[in-house]
């Protein structure tokens, strides 16, 4: 049997590393752990002490100590005196994690053949999974970490996990929300957009995506027509068409969604007013009492995105909710622009019925999004905090924005920018005979991450001279340089400075 100062074994074992997001005491116990799982560390052999592995591993001593501490109160190991660690016998009682097995060929499941949903057949996500490594992230949906409000967030999470606090996030809410979270919702979040609803008018959901999904689940079925800007917000075209329904693209001009052609017999229209998605094109006024006119005089539902409207505009605009007299709008908001889109926390705001409806529908998909939370952002709104985040949000994102069309102008002047204000992107159209997806390949191999513009189409021929850059995760020093970079990855010479 090895001995603890074996060093092949326990080099083969753990693995630090200073990159990694877990702290050098949460890696030791990750390593220990795992080995004792596995089966690699017998109850007769000691660990090495906590000198040696200090040594080893390059560590303080009392990390090391630390990590064995708690090890020892989990029950992973045990200390006998003047022996050193052992693992607890008992741990290695109960049955090993089973190792995968390779799977039969010839008796595997066909899963595609079996499913009753084409999920996987519908356009992919934009994944840029390596977008904080990049030197130019323009990217779209991301935070910046130096805008992240660190510390007043870890205040709300400690308050959080306060005992009294606890006591009242714990328990199972069933199909309850957090009364603190919906009501700073109700008072914080919606009049910003004009927006007055009852506590029975709400429902907290996990992003807009999950509400999106409710209540296509909920009100459509095969043959739903819904009718929605094109180009347009491709995953909620995805799940109204998972729903069964028939999506009809409607134009999009400089004054949003042409409303005059919404056919008379669509059910539903999905639309984001505030900014359109992708173009960031407002709905005009004239538009807006169109829709609802229309909406009123067909007996339509409409189902409002207000993705990005807790951003400050110099000219802000009501929410279409705001001016629905009849109970049709229903209003779709989300904190994944502002606090974090890893937070997964959206809402929607429709009438007292249709949120009861939602709240059962929700209890057997999930009961109720996570209640520690809730009452963690609760707290953030409560404490201001999130006031304070959307003001410096606002402003950093508007001096980006006027940054990036300056060197748009300045180094890809044959490229066009929509005429918009607001929002955490700029939308482009690019010269006759541009392929955006190529251009993002060889922009990528000069570490620039751009969107290209096709998926937001709902065509047979997508038009491929189109393309999205966000401003939320680039820094404003970035920006120019980065531009420079993609007019490169396009030909163009660099320019002077």
């Amino acid at each position: 049997m090895p001995q603890r100062n074996d060093t092949a074994i326990w080099s083969g074992l753990f693995r630090i590393s200073a990159e990694s997001g877990q702290t050098l005491q949460a890696q030791i116990r990750q390593a220990i752990v795992a080995a004792i799982l596995d089966r690699q560390i017998a109850a007769s052999m000691p660990l090495p002490s906590c000198r040696i592995l200090a040594e080893k591993l390059g560590v303080a001593r009392g990390t090391v100590v630390l990590a064995f501490q708690q090890l020892v109160d989990q029950g992973f190991l045990v200390a006998r005196e003047r022996r050193g660690h052992f693992v607890n016998p008992e741990v290695l009682a109960t049955p090993a994690r089973p190792h995968q097995k390779a799977p039969d060929q010839a008796n595997e499941i066909d899963w595609k053949a079996r499913r009753q949903i084409a999920a996987s057949d519908m356009p992919p996500p934009a994944k840029h999974d390596n977008w904080i490594k990049s030197s130019y992230p323009f990217v779209y949906g991301q935070f910046d970490p130096a805008l992240f409000p660190t510390a007043e967030w870890r205040e709300c999470n400690r308050m959080a996990l306060a005992v009294l606090e606890i006591r009242n996030w714990a328990s199972d809410m069933v199909d309850r929300d957090d009364p603190l979270l919906i009501e700073q919702i109700q008072a914080r979040l919606l009049p910003r957009r004009g927006i007055f609803a009852n506590p029975d008018e709400i429902i907290v959901t996990l992003g807009a995506q999950n509400a999106l999904y409710m209540l296509a689940t909920l009100l459509m079925t095969k043959g739903s027509k819904v009718a929605m800007e094109d180009p347009g917000y491709p995953d909620a075209r995805s799940i109204f068409r998972l729903a069964g329904a028939d999506v009809t693209p409607v134009p999009v001009d400089h004054s949003g969604i042409v409303t005059a052609s919404i056919p008379n017999d669509s059910g539903f229209v999905f639309v984001t007013p505030s900014h359109h998605c992708p173009t960031m094109v407002p709905l005009s006024a004239e538009r807006r009492q169109d829709l609802l006119a229309r909406a009123t005089r067909h007996n339509q539902i409409i189902i409002e995105d207000g993705y990005d409207s807790q951003l400050l505009d110099e000219a802000p605009q009501q929410a279409l909710k705001s001016l629905d007299r009849s109970g049709r709008v229903i209003y779709v908001g989300s904190m994944s622009k502002t606090l974090a889109p890893g937070l997964r926390l959206g809402y929607i705001v429709a009438s007292a019925g249709l949120i009861a409806e939602l709240r059962a529908l929700r209890r057997f998909m999930l009961r109720h999004p996570p209640a520690n939370n809730q009452r963690a952002v609760a707290l953030f709104l409560s404490l201001g905090h999130h006031e304070a985040l959307v003001r410096r949000l606002s402003s950093a994102f508007d001096e980006r924005r006027k940054r990036l069309i300056h060197a748009i102008s300045a180094f890809l002047p044959e490229w066009r920018s929509t005429d918009s204000a607001g929002g955490a992107s700029l939308w482009l159209e690019g010269p006759r005979g541009t392929d955006s997806r190529r251009l993002a390949e060889a922009a990528a191999s000069r570490s620039v991450i751009i969107e290209p513009g096709d998926r937001f189409f709902d065509r047979t021929e997508k038009p491929s001279r189109f393309m999205r850059l966000g401003i939320s995760s680039i820094a404003l020093q970035h920006i120019e340089p980065g531009i420079r970079e993609l007019a490169t990855a396009a030909g163009r010479r660099p320019a002077a400075a």
